[in-house]
């Protein structure tokens, strides 16, 4: 699986992985020389990206991610090294029957993983996260900006 790069390229916050190869004959899968998360295929594609908006408030900075028909247990919220929030999740693929006969499969499935660095004013020990309607919503703190301490210097003469 290969994570795509979906925000602006000049994002400091941004720790995806964007895979430059592909979509190219050669391709970044398995069998490649440049090393992948597992290749792409057309199950994965398009869960493997899973869609994230970042807002910041004025308190928090907000990270709200679509997620639909999985439930909470099937995702994991973390913080690396101090400053970068990792969400991952995998939906597994519906099993089969031999009696079954499919017509379409347009539903994405496997695994995805985005990662954000925080900036410095993050609360990391404040994270939190709740899930509803297949949205996660993950909210992290920021410290009240430090008014800068005006000492008044006594001018002589």
């Amino acid at each position: 699986m290969s994570l795509i790069r979906r925000g602006s390229a000049f994002d400091p916050f941004s720790l995806d992985l964007w895979d430059p190869f592909q979509g190219f004959p050669f391709g970044s899968g398995s069998s490649s020389l440049f090393p992948s998360f597992g290749g792409t295929n057309s199950e994965t594609a398009a869960f493997a990206g899973a869609r994230i908006d970042w807002k910041e408030t004025p308190e928090a900075h907000v990270f709200k991610a679509d997620v639909p028909g999985l439930k909470k247990e099937e995702v994991k919220v973390e913080v690396e090294d101090g400053n970068v929030l990792q969400i991952s999740g995998e939906r597994n693929k519906e099993q089969e029957e031999k009696t079954d006969t499919w017509h379409r499969v347009e539903r994405s499935s496997g695994k995805f993983l985005r990662r954000f660095r925080l900036p410095e004013n993050a609360k990391t020990e404040q994270i939190s996260a709740s899930m509803e309607n297949g949205v996660l919503t993950v909210t992290v703190p920021k410290e009240e900006a430090k008014k800068p301490d005006v000492k008044s210097i006594q001018i002589s003469g």
